[in-house]
């Protein structure tokens, strides 16, 4: 049997036609660029999200970089964020010119740790980039505190928990401006790049929606120097179809993680995902911590089970960052999960005949 990581042939079967159909008004109008799907995916997603203000770009990176240059943040500041997690998060920091502190994680969630917080704020300190990891809310009561106690901004990295919930509100809609990915993986997966910056803060999405295009309003006319970062429109048709399925295919990804819970939590060996009481996730990946990681992973490529490792190097320690001075034992947890962290098929289409045979196959390696 072959179980996939992530099934897109399975998942696009049934609303292919719906797609075409919807691709196929963008064929007849020819608006490839800002066209009238972009509007309404936007719209939809402000329904969807409970937000005031959405601006689609091309992607979750651009996000970032969009949502910093409008918080004006730039050289000379720190922006506080974690290292165990995707590149982007911090490359978008050094990107604006700013500086990436860090701060460790909780070894249960894999978020950032509040309490560690208010240790790392400086002088220099404008923001902090929180990302609500593999799908999990971080903890956003004790973290907007913090923010507000210190006169700070904060940007939510959205860009695995669409739909995600904390505490009955939904992820990315806490801070001052929320970033979505729509990359082909993500639970809600264009067919190429896309992202979204979100916001309450009608000043905000106005400079939010000028920085996409140059910096530009009116045309040739630049108060900012921005980016060339439109959303596709025919990407946003894309989303538009599968928008109406996200729903559906996130209580699947509970339904699968669950399952799981119930039939791998008697190997000693394995530490299995914790959820915050407050938290709703959506499971963008299925992360368990185990020992022998390595070996592990080798073992269920070996049976055709799809694996892999978020994230193998903490951010701290990639060669880009030596200049931030941080050393190893930095930041021990982080370093941990780098070292026992692995993500298992969570898919909202995965079979149980699937599921039966990972879990027996982990089970078959640890017994």
């Amino acid at each position: 049997m072959k179980v996939p990581l992530l099934d897109l042939h399975t998942q696009y079967k049934p609303i292919l036609n719906d797609i075409k159909d919807e691709m196929e008004k963008v064929f007849i109008t020819h608006a490839y660029k800002l066209g009238p799907q972009v509007k309404e995916f936007e719209e939809k997603i402000q329904q969807y999200c409970k937000i005031k203000h959405a601006i689609g770009c091309a992607s979750g990176t651009d996000a970032l970089i969009l949502a910093l240059i409008a918080l004006d943040i730039g050289d000379g500041d720190e922006v506080i964020t974690i290292p165990f997690t995707f590149f982007a998060t911090a490359g978008t920091i050094h990107r604006v010119g700013a500086r990436p502190t860090f701060v460790d994680v909780k070894s249960d969630t894999f978020n950032i740790d509040p309490d560690k917080i208010e240790k790392a704020i400086t002088p220099r300190t404008k923001a902090i980039i929180v990302v609500h990891l593999f799908g999990q809310p971080a903890e956003m009561d004790i973290i907007i505190n913090i923010a507000q106690k210190y006169n700070l901004k904060v940007i939510e990295d959205n860009a695995q928990g669409i739909g995600a919930e904390y505490d009955g509100k939904v992820a990315g809609t806490f801070g001052d401006i929320g970033t979505l990915s729509f990359f082909p993986s993500k639970n809600l997966g264009a067919m190429g790049d896309g992202g979204m910056c979100l916001t309450d803060n009608d000043e905000l999405s106005a400079k939010l929606f000028q920085l996409r295009v140059h910096g530009e309003n009116p045309q040739y006319y630049h108060k900012w120097v921005g980016l060339n970062s439109r959303l596709d429109t025919i990407q946003a048709a894309v989303l538009l179809v599968k928008l109406r399925s996200l729903e559906n295919w996130s209580e699947a990804r509970r339904r699968n993680a669950e399952y799981y819970y119930k039939n791998i939590n008697d190997i000693p060996q394995i530490k299995l995902p914790v959820i915050h009481k407050k938290a709703k996730t959506i499971f963008n990946q299925f992360t368990l911590v185990v020992e022998r990681r390595d070996e592990l992973l080798k073992y269920l490529h070996s049976r055709d089970i799809g694996c892999a490792v978020y994230y193998p190097r903490p951010l701290h320690l990639q060669e880009c960052f030596s200049y931030l001075n941080y050393k190893e034992g930095d930041f021990p947890v982080a370093e941990e999960l780098t070292n026992k962290v692995i993500s298992i098929p969570v898919f909202s289409e995965i079979t149980r005949e699937q599921q039966d045979y990972v879990i027996k196959t982990i089970k078959e390696f640890y017994i």
